[in-house]
Formats: C-alpha cells, sequence, structure tokens
C-alpha cells in the first residue's frame, strides 16, 4: 500500500475517534462519519428471561416494525444519541460498527435527516428485531445501560441546533411509544451523557436540553393521564 494512503487512513481514524466522545464535528469527504462509534466494542449481555410479547397498548397508530415478535428484552431505560455526523443511516452505521470490531449496528434505532434517509424516518435496527442487547452506551456499572437500554440515535450535530421537525416528532412517537409498552419512567429517558461513567458530549447540548425541558415533561403529562 502507498505510504500516502497509509497516511491518509491514519488521519481518517484519528478523526473517528472524536464526534460522540467530545462533540466535535467529523467531516470527511465521500466516507461516513465514525462518530458514532463510542469506546471499545460492548461485552456481550447475560441471558436474561424474556417476557411474552403484550399486546399493543392505544398509543396512536405506529409502525408494525416498531413491535416486536414473540418476546421482548425487560427494557429499564432509553437513551438517546446524536451521530455528530452531518449526513447517515442505520446501514451507513452498521457498515462503520462493524469495521471497528462491533457484531452489527449498535443501535435499536436511527432517525435520519434527510442525508441518508427520508426527515424524520425511523429506522429500526436489526438489535431490536432480535430484542438484542444494545452496543451504544459502554462503561456503565455491570453494562446495564447497554443490556437493558434502548439505543435511539438522531443523525445530525446537536451541540447548538436542534434536530429538524420531522426528526424531533418522530422522536417523540417512537419514544412515547417505548415508554408506554415497557412503563419506562420519564426520568429514564436520558442523554448519552447522562449514563453513569460516561466521558461524552453526546447529544449535543441543544438535544440534551429538549429531552429535559420538552420531552421527559410530555411524557409525563400523559402519564398522569
Amino acid at each position: 500500500m502507498p505510504r500516502v494512503w497509509v497516511v491518509y487512513v491514519a488521519a481518517l481514524a484519528l478523526l473517528a475517534l472524536a464526534g460522540c466522545q467530545t462533540g466535535a464535528r467529523v467531516v470527511v469527504p465521500d466516507l461516513p462519519s465514525d462518530s458514532i462509534f463510542v469506546g471499545r466494542p460492548a461485552r456481550p449481555a447475560p441471558k436474561v428471561k424474556l417476557t411474552k410479547a403484550p399486546p399493543p397498548r392505544a398509543s396512536g397508530s405506529v409502525p408494525r416494525s416498531w413491535i416486536p415478535g414473540v418476546y421482548e428484552r425487560p427494557w429499564r431505560w432509553i437513551v438517546i444519541h446524536h451521530s455528530a455526523s452531518d449526513a447517515g443511516s442505520a446501514e451507513i452505521f452498521d457498515r462503520w460498527h462493524r469495521a471497528r470490531g462491533w457484531d452489527e449496528l449498535g443501535y435499536h434505532f436511527v432517525i435520519t435527516n434527510g442525508h441518508g434517509g427520508r426527515d424524520g424516518q425511523v429506522e429500526v435496527g436489526s438489535r431490536w428485531r432480535k430484542q438484542k442487547w444494545g452496543a451504544h452506551c459502554g462503561g456503565t456499572p455491570h453494562n446495564d445501560y447497554n443490556n437493558y437500554g434502548i439505543g435511539v440515535c438522531l443523525v445530525g450535530d446537536f451541540s447548538e441546533k436542534l434536530p429538524s421537525q420531522a426528526q424531533l416528532r418522530s422522536l417523540k412517537k417512537l419514544v412515547t411509544f417505548l415508554a408506554r409498552r415497557y412503563a419506562i419512567d420519564p426520568l429514564h429517558v436520558i442523554g448519552h451523557r447522562d449514563a453513569p461513567n460516561a466521558a461524552t458530549a453526546c447529544p449535543g447540548d441543544a438535544l440534551h436540553r429538549y429531552i429535559r425541558t420538552d420531552l421527559r415533561p410530555s411524557l409525563r403529562q400523559m402519564a398522569s393521564r
């Protein structure tokens, strides 16, 4: 391999370590950002007792793909991330996660922004269809926020600006459905930075404020009704 190419690849690798860990923008022409990759691959979760899927609760019309098959994990948290990249999709992030050692896409859901997928589109990852532990929030005690945390990633860098209105609508609809179905307390709907031992600025200051000041209160209001 030519020396110039080796140097170029090394530079890309260094840039890829920023993103979700530091909140920095990672822009690599013609290549998807690796900013969605955080830390070391999460170790496989211990076996847990899966429960028979309850019938869908009244939560408005949701896509059939959001409702898992026969058995479901005992989910306790919803962990929201940003990709810290301008573009992306579940397919792109899956390739990058595999290239860096993950077994597959680390998130359960990806909400695209019009650059890699339709604005506001909720992409269902293979982990969700399998009801498999996540690989998006490593380093937490006993790996609990991977084992029992639903990972949702919004494409974009939300350090200073909010996601698009279409993304926010989809996020609220998805999180409302998940919180109701698994009886997840609004306080357990968190940004990545809120997880124990998380050393990251993810999901960005703007999106983090939205979670605390808009998303959680709306969930509490609906729960009270």
